[in-house]
């Protein structure tokens, strides 16, 4: 699979848009459109970062379909955590890490 297929993939994945996409990633909608087409227009690397990052994935993930070796895989609830943790306000973010940090002691 090449980047149009990873993309789409984890698109669907996560459940988002591509007009969500672009207003995350600041890439144009018609540009993803168009990596998202038959036959696609390869993003640069600037776009392609900033698409994975808004994805939250590696480029190399979008470009591959494989992520670094030492990468670590979140599934389950880890996964429902960090998606529900990444919709906090940032002080509300604050809060749930000093809980953490007091549940770990």
């Amino acid at each position: 699979m090449g980047f149009r297929e990873n993309l789409k993939e984890e698109m669907e994945y996560q459940g988002i848009t591509t007009k969500e996409l672009a207003e995350k990633s600041g890439v144009g909608k018609r540009t993803i459109d168009h990596y998202l087409m038959t036959n696609p227009q390869e993003p640069g690397v600037y776009n392609a970062q900033k698409i994975a990052k808004a994805l939250k994935v590696s480029v190399e993930y979008l470009v591959t379909g494989t992520e670094y070796k030492n990468s670590i895989v979140v599934t389950g609830d880890k996964l429902e955590l960090f998606n529900s943790f990444d919709k906090l306000s940032a002080e509300d973010k604050v809060l749930i890490i000093k809980l953490a940090q007091k549940l770990r002691k």
